[in-house]
């Protein structure tokens, strides 16, 4: 198989396992790229083996680890992009994100380096992008944190920067997820200052073959879906969905579309607080402790 003729969208791995990144490539025939963080590392088959013998990392050790598989999965996809995400949490301060950043950026040679949308993630974006480092703004459930994520990394290059609104996790308190996603591509759309857009959408926390059917659909710029769901997309011979095709889930809230952006202003005068924001940071560094030896 190749990639479809029709198929703008370009479609992403989130795995942390290089074993996954070749099944996948042989299942699809392509892969444009792929999305590691914390919790897919925990559940990298290695790691578990490990854990289940009941032996744990030292902090050395797991970063160790973090690199030899994103080098590994950056040789299967060298012309794809490969996001590697910093450690953070709430705690963690700009420098430290930017250090990360810089190190990671050193691994391989076709890195997106993941940084949460909160106030130090921002600031260290905005360094990084200074730097030459390609960034994935990460947790994102917000128009207005698309609308920040935009000012913060303001003159970069299209392609450098990503921003990863979540899906799933918004449907999992009630909201239509994929509105997020059609609401920033349309912010972006109708960018009229200063009439260039450099921030490609990647919508991410797709769960099942609609929410990536529905972000195909809408034309979205990456879609990074889970091993099961590429795969069940690969079983239905890449079903392509029609111009009226939507999700359809009437028990989910709408979500407005908010036209008062202004992308004149500076990042730090934009609401960039999400209480989903500082759960995903909870959630990841939590996962990524939980490997470390006390």
């Amino acid at each position: 198989m190749a990639r479809p003729s029709w198929l703008k969208t370009r479609i992403f791995l989130d795995s942390s396992d290089p074993k996954e990144t070749e099944k996948i490539m042989a299942l699809l025939g392509f892969l444009d790229g792929q999305t590691t963080n914390p919790t897919l590392v925990a559940r990298n088959p290695q790691v578990q083996e490990r854990l289940i013998k009941g032996e744990k990392f030292t902090q050395n050790e797991l970063m160790d680890f973090y690199k030899t598989t994103v080098q590994k999965i950056s040789a299967l996809i060298p012309n794809g992009s490969v996001s590697i995400e910093t450690y953070v949490d709430h705690n963690t301060e700009a420098d430290e994100i930017l250090d990360q950043a810089k190190e990671m950026f050193t691994w391989i040679p076709n890195a997106h380096i993941k940084m949460p949308i909160n106030k130090a993630g921002l600031i260290a974006a905005r360094e990084a992008v200074d730097l030459g480092i390609r960034v994935n703004m990460t947790l994102c459930f917000s128009q207005d944190q698309a609308e920040g994520v935009y000012a913060a990394t303001r003159g970069a290059c299209r392609g450098d920067v990503l921003i990863s609104p979540f899906i799933g996790r918004l449907d999992d308190i009630g909201f239509m997820g994929t509105d997020l996603v059609e609401n920033i591509q349309k912010m972006f759309h109708d960018l009229t200052y200063p009439n260039y857009n450099h921030v490609e959408v990647l919508a991410a926390s797709l769960r099942n073959i609609n929410d990536l059917l529905h972000v195909i659909r809408i034309g979205v710029d990456i879609a990074t879906c889970p091993f099961k769901v590429l795969t069940s997309w690969s079983n239905d011979s890449f079903l392509r969905p029609g111009p009226a095709f939507k999700r359809n889930f009437p028990k989910l809230e709408k979500i407005p579309f908010n036209q008062y952006f202004n992308f004149a202003r500076d990042w730090y005068d934009v609401n960039i607080s999400h209480h989903l924001t500082d759960k995903g940071i909870d959630l990841f560094s939590q996962d990524w402790n939980a490997l470390i030896k006390d």
